[in-house]
């Protein structure tokens, strides 16, 4: 055992019988701490186990016959082992991958001069995470306590670091220099979101002007002069928190306010949003090419270098066949479908907290009578938030569960079929409650004197006095709102207190003297990554590429609220990867792969869910059609009259008092005679009139033309703007020319004549 503030430092060296010569160390020679491509770190005390210790020593000597070798340094808490690759590994690597590593020539060196330090560490985290003679991964050896962790050095990470500081919040990304660092997967990570808070710029303006728009229409809006003036028309109560008639002319304030989002430029707006986001994709496509060609990957196959990687680590290695199975497939369609149904349930139960709810602030009178509504939505919305950060950690372990039981051919595969199956589960996560309030809320509630009770006892939730757009509004500023704000408040608090605390906890001990030692602790110090660590990113910005895409016709303000969060966004992503956290290791790329799969898929359900908030949730089709069908300019425009004079009137429907099934508990009912609410009923029996039916017929109708409309904009613009360039085509195939045209030169039928 060492003594107290005692420290070695041994070095080990290959055998003559290994299979690639190692490079030489002198036994006094002091290696820099970015010497190493990997490290691997184990605590004191498994030095006293010696069956930890003979399992660590099978695995070093297994990596040295591979052509690695190691340099082994303690201290007083830990053990680390800083691992190197030899050069003759990059020599056979570069001869089984035909691409090329950079933009160099097609030839390959027979000796690279200089392997690039992203190449190393994935090379090396491969081989090191490849399986062992004794059928062991490095996983399962920190799983058993072998090893603690592992990890690869943060080296050359200054360039960097002004990258990562918030004052070059509005400044472009070094996106070459990020690829250098951190490989083509972060590079293209950031260059997507880059590109992505870039177009979100227009967006936003567009959805902002819609939305004060409707203040220039404050109060010269027809509809809501006729609200705020309805001081002699009374509405039923609403639920069984409500036990007085109420005046329509008190929604007078939420009838202007529900006016800036609930406008004719709503429908402009929607289909904006669908050639908008056709148009973000189809020049990400270009984008992508043209940064893919500058880093020579434009016709690099991820297959093919997975299967080099293979070779490296084992010249026996066998190709695996893609394989498919009837029974997996069904297995993983039904858990999923379960998965999805219980998504649904958990929507039905934010249902019924709704309703609870209203009673029990009722019952306990913590708000007025015209304000639980408002507190239900909003409480309505919290606990769909917090329901959501649970059903992410369940949904993330039942994707891998199903990932691995599908038992995909490669990582890539894995990967991707692990994107599907949590998107989706996220995707009815975090839109079946929005699904409800937009197209459920309020529409199964019967009408007053005949109500639908839950459990016989509770009176459904009905949509807002100025109508369910409002509901739908409030859920949306909330839910965003909240992730955000509070999801980058953690993101950025989370791991800065966690490296705090880390960095504590080594100060109360004795720091070490020796340089290579402090610069492995400093690294060691900082917060660990995983695989999910950049796949968490993706995972939060399509979620809230959703919110700011699907239902943007309720909300305008989605693009710019996203806009402001994506700056903020970039700058903690960065200051994580190169302050806070391990480095992570570099992965090759040329594209965003399934995600790009993902967003079309959102661009699609966003013109079905848009089309059907304007259809069934706004005001709009209703006005429309009174507009021209029932109002005062059905026979011809008027210029003294404003077409939309009498539509409050028309819209509600006439309930009598003496219907109702509990007249004594309703006060004033003594001296009321009728009452209106929202709904297209006759006033003799209640049964849906024939106005609820035209407009049915007419929404449907909408519905179906917006969307061929939206669908069609977007086929035009993708097919408007090529994936391509033209330039990158050209490059492409003229680079296919010479090295045809060098092929032709050097048959020797080229000279014969």
């Amino acid at each position: 055992m060492l003594s107290e503030g005692e420290e070695r430092v041994r070095i080990l060296t290959g055998t003559e019988g290994d299979s690639f010569p190692l490079m030489e160390i002198g036994p006094g020679e002091t290696e820099a701490p970015e010497w190493w491509d990997y490290v691997l770190v184990a605590d004191r005390c498994t030095q006293r186990n010696a069956g930890q210790v003979q399992r660590q020593q099978h695995f070093l000597e297994e990596l040295e016959r591979k052509g690695f070798h190691y340099k082994m340094l303690e201290d007083r808490e830990k053990v680390f082992y800083g691992i190197r690759a030899d050069g003759r590994i990059f020599d056979l690597y570069h001869t089984l991958l035909m691409e090329p590593e950079g933009p160099a020539a097609r030839v390959q060196p027979t000796r690279p001069t200089s392997v690039p330090a992203t190449t190393r560490i994935r090379i090396v985290n491969f081989v090191l995470n490849s399986k062992t003679a004794a059928g062991d991964t490095l996983e399962d050896l920190v799983k058993s306590g072998v090893f603690e962790t592992r990890f690869a050095l943060h080296k050359g990470e200054e360039g960097l670091k002004n990258w990562a500081q918030w004052r070059n919040m509005v400044r472009c990304q070094p996106i070459d220099d990020i690829r250098d660092y951190f490989g083509e997967k972060v590079a293209l990570y950031f260059a997507w979101l880059g590109w992505y808070t870039y177009m979100l710029v227009p967006a936003a303006l567009v959805g902002l002007i819609v939305f004060l728009s409707g203040f220039s229409l404050f109060n010269a809006s027809q509809i809501s002069k006729e609200i705020c003036e309805a001081h002699d028309v009374l509405l039923c109560p609403r639920g069984d928190h409500s036990r007085r008639y109420q005046q329509l002319s008190d929604t007078c304030t939420f009838a202007k306010l529900t006016h800036l989002f609930d406008n004719e430029g709503t429908v402009v707006f929607a289909i904006f949003m669908a050639l908008w986001a056709t148009v973000f994709l189809e020049i990400w496509k270009r984008q992508r090419a043209r940064v893919v060609l500058h880093w020579d990957l434009y016709g690099w196959d991820e297959d093919q270098e997975e299967m080099a990687l293979e070779f490296i680590n084992c010249p026996d290695y066998e190709l695996r066949p893609h394989q498919h199975s009837y029974l997996r497939s069904l297995v993983i369609l039904v858990l999923s479908l379960f998965m999805i149904c219980l998504m649904i349930g958990m929507a039905h139960l934010l249902v019924v907290y709704r309703v609870l709810a209203a009673a029990l602030f009722n019952s306990a009178l913590l708000f007025q009578e015209e304000q639980v509504t408002t507190a239900v939505v909003v409480t309505g919305a919290l606990v769909h938030y917090v329901v959501i950060l649970i059903m992410t950690k369940i949904n993330k372990y039942v994707a891998l569960k199903l990932c691995d039981f599908e038992q995909p051919r490669t990582f890539s595969e894995r990967e991707s079929k692990f994107t599907i199956k949590f998107f989706t589960l996220q995707f009815f996560a975090h839109f079946s409650s929005l699904v409800y309030v937009a197209f459920i809320l309020g529409r199964i509630n019967g009408h007053p004197g005949k109500s639908v009770r839950l459990a016989g006892l509770w009176k459904l939730e009905e949509c807002h006095l100025s109508g369910c757009m409002m509901d739908l509004f409030l859920q949306m500023a909330i839910i965003m709102g909240l992730k955000q704000t509070l999801s980058n408040c953690v993101e950025y608090l989370s791991p800065w207190l966690a490296h705090k605390w880390r960095l504590t906890r080594f100060r109360l001990g004795r720091a070490s003297r020796e340089p290579e030692l402090r610069g492995l602790r400093r690294n060691y110090l900082l917060n660990p990554v995983g695989t999910f660590s950049l796949f968490d990113e993706f995972m939060e910005m399509m979620i809230q590429y959703g919110f700011t895409t699907i239902f943007v016709a309720a909300f305008p303000l989605a693009p710019l609220l996203a806009l402001f969060s994506n700056l903020v966004e970039i700058r903690l992503d960065a200051i994580k990867m190169v302050r806070l956290q391990r480095r992570l290791v570099p992965r090759k790329a040329k594209d965003i792969g399934t995600w790009l799969q993902v967003l079309e898929t959102i661009g699609v359900l966003a013109v079905i869910a848009n089309g059907m908030v304007i259809a069934f949730t706004s005001e709009f089709i209703p006005r429309v059609v009174y507009k021209y069908h029932y109002g005062p300019c059905r026979t011809g425009a008027q210029p003294a009259v404003d077409c939309l004079t009498g539509y409050v009137n028309h819209s509600l429907s006439v309930f009598y008092t003496k219907d109702f099934q509990d007249p004594i508990q309703t006060e004033g009912s003594e001296n009321v005679t009728q009452c209106r609410y929202r709904d297209y009923r006759n006033a003799q029996d209640y049964s849906l009139s024939e106005q609820f039916w035209v407009l049915l017929a007419i929404r449907l109708v909408f519905l179906i033309l917006f969307e061929h409309v939206a669908l069609c904009i977007k086929l035009i613009a993708a097919w408007f703007v090529p994936d391509v360039p033209q330039s990158v085509k050209n490059k492409v195939l003229e680079e296919k020319y010479q090295m045809l045209r060098e092929k032709m030169r050097s048959s020797p039928r080229s000279t014969e004549v």
